[in-house]
């Protein structure tokens, strides 16, 4: 009887560490969950931060350009070009 009794124990106590276990599993899993949120959101303002810097640099090799400077003379009149065909095509299409 003795024997049965101390197998028990032993079951019970091995029960005990494994669901210890997997609440420590668990504790971990969602503070890498947390972690890999806060990650994923300060690489998307990155991207946000980014986006915005790289539309400030264009502006602003628009407006050098503009300016007199040799650099990017040619990629300014282009965008000057499409934005007068833009504005023709507006035209003729308030003159229909």
């Amino acid at each position: 009887m003795s024997n049965i009794e101390d197998i028990v124990d032993s079951l019970e106590n091995k029960i005990s560490k494994i669901l210890h276990k997997q609440e420590l599993l668990k504790q971990a899993n969602l503070k890498l969950k947390t972690q890999l949120e806060d990650s994923q959101k300060e690489l998307q303002d990155q991207k946000l931060e980014i986006s915005t810097w790289k539309d400030k640099y264009e502006a602003l090799k628009f407006a050098n350009t503009m300016l007199g400077s040799d650099d990017n003379k040619r990629e300014t009149k282009l965008k000057i070009n499409a934005l007068i065909r833009e504005i023709d095509h507006c035209i003729a299409q308030l003159s229909d």
